[in-house]
């Protein structure tokens, strides 16, 4: 199921719909590692048993360079910086929050349905748009397909949006119960809960009539019931005995849809989106007399409130005072603040064009900064007499590691300025 709006919906806050992609995960060796990956013939299979060149990386079983990710020409959106995060696969880590957290999600799979859920963790994120869309009924006019929300590597290849990308060949390929985790990319603010890359875990059930005849329901209804017993057991085992709540809700990939959310902290939260799949995505996928149900949800968003993580770019940090506090199999050990580091704020003024668009000025300060770059928020705005509409943008830039010093600070700052002058055409205030 389109993993991609369920997740976008509850890891950002964002109401997109697609299913966070819950599938399952085999071992790094197994054969179905390489079957999903990419129909672009950038793309070279791996062949070789030999060590891979420093200049590439494998993913999924396939080889891929540099220049196969970020191209130069016009459909090619990829910055060197997103290129970076590919390979890395925090949620693969044992000792990583993002780890420990999906294999209590498979522990709670494997023992109560008696390991029935398959488990995928290192299927490639070069998709095509078809898997990446189309597969999974994203209409050809929604936003997430625009070069403002999403990384193409060509016009017909994209880093995925959300592990669904590989739900409908997941179905083609006769799976009927499984868990899909990995690492995906979206173009997006900066700010505390926000970052181009997190991870998604989706699941998907498929019945038979044979399950529900029985069973004094249809096949709708038996998925629903089915699906909410599944997951209000899943927030138990990760939360304990909190208050839970289903609220109804609308994805345009499943009907009916819902969210969970529970009482944790003395506040809801919302934990995932799920529903029952539309029957067009279960006939793509060669199954016309089933139904089923999917999920999603996103690593980053659960995992900050379990481990009591305040800000998303630690995940990515690889300082020893942040990596040793995390071991595996514990779930929820309270992250210990090392150090709170001043931060700097810088603003920038700039009149605005018909072209602009805040997703791209913060690719820019990411490209510039990098994780430096702590939020960039919109404080001023106003149009003149002329039609002309300014806008003020304040970054803070904080190292979660040092103290950064004014001679850096500046030297970050002005080369923001510059990039964004060159590469947004917009005239500075």
């Amino acid at each position: 199921m389109a993993a991609f709006t369920f997740a976008h919906h509850i890891l950002l806050s964002k109401p997109s719909f697609i299913l966070h992609s819950t599938k399952t995960l085999i071992k790094p060796n197994h054969v179905f590692n390489t079957f999903i990956s990419v129909s672009s013939p950038l793309i070279r299979r791996h062949k070789s048993t030999q060590p891979l060149a420093s200049s590439l990386l494998e993913l999924g079983g396939v080889q891929i360079s540099k220049q196969d990710v970020v191209k130069d020409e016009p459909t090619n959106n990829v910055p060197d910086l997103i290129f970076t995060k590919l390979g890395l696969q925090l949620h693969r880590r044992d000792n990583h929050p993002l780890g420990i957290l999906k294999n209590a999600i498979y522990e709670y799979f494997d023992s109560n349905y008696n390991n029935q859920f398959l488990k995928f963790d290192d299927l490639c994120p070069i998709v095509t748009t078809k898997q990446n869309f189309d597969d999974v009924l994203v209409p050809a006019d929604h936003v997430s397909r625009s070069y403002n929300d999403t990384y193409y590597v060509d016009a017909e290849t994209v880093l995925r949006c959300h592990t669904s990308a590989h739900q409908a060949e997941l179905l083609r390929k006769g799976y009927t119960s499984f868990l899909v985790t990995g690492d995906v990319y979206r173009r997006d603010s900066i700010d505390s809960t926000h970052y181009p890359v997190f991870h998604q875990m989706e699941g998907v059930r498929v019945f038979s009539p044979n399950d529900w005849n029985d069973s004094g329901m249809d096949g709708t209804l038996y998925a629903a019931n089915d699906l909410k017993a599944c997951l209000e057991g899943l927030a138990r085992h990760l939360f304990g005995a909190v208050e839970m709540r289903w609220v109804d809700t609308y994805f345009p990939f499943t009907n009916p849809s819902f969210e969970l959310e529970i009482y944790f902290q003395e506040k809801w939260l919302e934990v995932l989106g799920c529903g029952v799949m539309e029957q067009e995505i279960l006939k793509r996928g060669g199954k016309t007399d089933n139904v089923a149900w999917a999920f999603g949800l996103g690593l980053e968003r659960l995992a900050m409130v379990l481990f009591d993580i305040p800000d998303i770019r630690l995940f990515w940090s690889t300082d020893k005072r942040f990596t040793s506090q995390f071991t595996k199999g514990q779930l929820g050990t309270k992250f210990k603040p090392f150090s709170k580091y001043p931060p700097c704020y810088k603003d920038m003024s700039f009149w605005i064009n018909d072209s602009f668009t805040e997703n791209n000025l913060c690719e820019i300060v990411r490209g510039v900064a990098g994780d430096l770059a702590e939020e960039v928020q919109l404080i001023d705005n106003f149009t003149n007499k002329k039609g002309m509409t300014s806008h003020c943008y304040r970054i803070t830039y904080r190292s979660m590691e040092r103290s950064l010093t004014d001679e850096e600070i500046n030297e970050l700052q002005w080369n923001v300025r510059d990039q964004v002058q060159s590469q947004m055409n917009i005239e500075l205030r």
